[in-house]
């Protein structure tokens, strides 16, 4: 399902940061997401790549496992996804989407002529808001073992920061969302680190140093225990498609070191994501086991598109968005034989730093095509364009989508797509994939 007419009308909320509406509402409904475990991750980037990688690994232990992230890149079923069998979560069918939205309008319409300061109000929830209340109903409904929550934006006042959880992580830390969450790594750390909780362990990935000094701070006032990359928690090998030799993935946790693992998911920055979700997979406690056939089985299976994806021999496409996620894109194309030209289709929203994904990608591309996808904030072809004026590589305005990828796709060249998220989900809606 593209859009459905309750959630429609709520892009016009905008976002509003805050937690008591949440709150107020899911205990209105009985709180549903109190009905199972949770692990709950943060994260600038690698947070969505986690999320999949531990819904991968539980389900091939068996449990039955609601795994949340966003954004979606075609339908808003793929935000609510459960495990039905050893291989990865499905998407909530269009049937059951319609009935939990409608569930959550009724629920929502009855709490807000309760509340006070809400009657009246026709928006009484985000966007964002609803659809996470729905996903923590569905999981309740669908009685889960446990479910794997990606946090939305930053973590300290994000929607998805109402759960208890079981375990917390905090992936990456990088300068995304500024207008919200501050202007510094040190800024966005302290909004991401919001998650920890008192007593709850907290796993934490690569971070740069102003940003790892916050959130172990706040761990340690929490009196969390922390499991650190470079201390407990440490990865290392091959597992990008375009590298040189076989894919073998080290993983070391507290509980064990994992040799000759293979990762379902392009791109060496993923052992980091394998290595944080394996240390979150080995906290787990008894009753929630997964065997190493099962971590080991799950990182094969895992999926996430639009993440380092080839659609085709010619066609990469990458949701990177910001200069963290380009420099990884970067990596990864720097890994290929440059054996033929390459061609970048760029685009962006009005929110986002284009300029600075351009300028890493740039030394990997011999030619730049600005284009705009259908996402209301994206950007027109011709402002990226001027923004990316001195790049020193040739930037040519290229229309919307559809012509930028005729006018790329002529047989010879390799084609990356990246920018924005949304704009990869046009692409796989233009290109046939299997």
């Amino acid at each position: 399902m593209k859009t459905h007419p309750i959630l429609d009308p709520l892009t016009m909320a905008g976002v509003k940061m805050g937690l008591e509406r949440m709150r107020s509402f899911l205990a209105s409904v009985g709180d549903p997401q109190d009905q199972y475990p949770v692990i709950l991750v943060a994260g600038t980037n690698g947070k969505g790549s986690v999320c999949r990688m531990l819904g991968a690994m539980l389900a091939a232990q068996g449990y039955r496992v609601g795994v949340t992230t966003s954004p979606h890149l075609q339908q808003i079923n793929e935000r609510i996804l459960v495990s039905s069998g050893p291989g990865p979560a499905e998407p909530i069918s269009d049937a059951a989407l319609d009935a939990v939205l409608v569930r959550i309008r009724d629920a929502r319409d009855r709490w807000a002529g309760t509340v006070e300061g809400l009657q009246g109000e026709p928006m009484p929830l985000t966007w964002f808001e609803f659809s996470i209340a729905a996903a923590f109903q569905h999981f309740a409904d669908e009685r889960v073992d446990i479910a794997v929550v990606e946090v939305g934006m930053g973590g300290r006042l994000d929607a998805t920061n109402v759960v208890k959880p079981l375990l917390t992580a905090v992936v990456t830390v990088g300068l995304d969302h500024t207008d919200h969450l501050g202007p510094d790594h040190a800024s966005i750390a302290a909004e991401k680190a919001g998650i920890i909780k008192h007593g709850v362990p907290v796993v934490i990935g690569p971070l740069p140093r102003s940003a790892l000094a916050v959130v172990r701070a706040q761990a340690r006032s929490k009196e969390a225990p922390i499991y650190e990359w470079g201390e407990q928690v440490v990865g290392w090998g091959t597992s990008a498609t375009g590298s040189e030799g076989p894919a073998d993935v080290h993983v070391r946790t507290t509980r064990t070191e994992r040799a000759g693992l293979v990762l379902g998911l392009n791109g060496d920055h993923q052992i980091v994501n394998a290595a944080v979700a394996c240390q979150l997979i080995d906290l787990l406690p008894e009753r929630l086991r997964v065997s190493e056939e099962a971590i080991r089985a799950g990182l094969v299976r895992v999926e996430h598109r639009g993440r380092l994806e080839w659609l085709a021999p010619d066609l990469l496409v990458d949701g990177a968005h910001n200069p963290d996620g380009a420099n990884t894109l970067a990596q990864y194309l720097a890994s290929m034989p440059r054996d033929r030209r390459r061609t970048l289709i760029l685009g962006g929203g009005s929110d986002k730093d284009i300029r600075s994904v351009a300028v890493a990608l740039a030394p990997q591309v011999d030619r730049v095509l600005t284009t705009a996808g259908s996402h209301p904030k994206a950007r027109s072809p011709w402002e990226v364009a001027r923004e990316l004026e001195g790049l020193h590589v040739p930037v040519h305005p290229a229309g919307m989508l559809a012509e930028a990828l005729a006018a790329a796709r002529n047989g010879r060249d390799l084609v990356i797509v990246a920018g924005s998220l949304y704009l990869i989900g046009d692409v796989r809606d233009h290109v046939e994939v299997e």
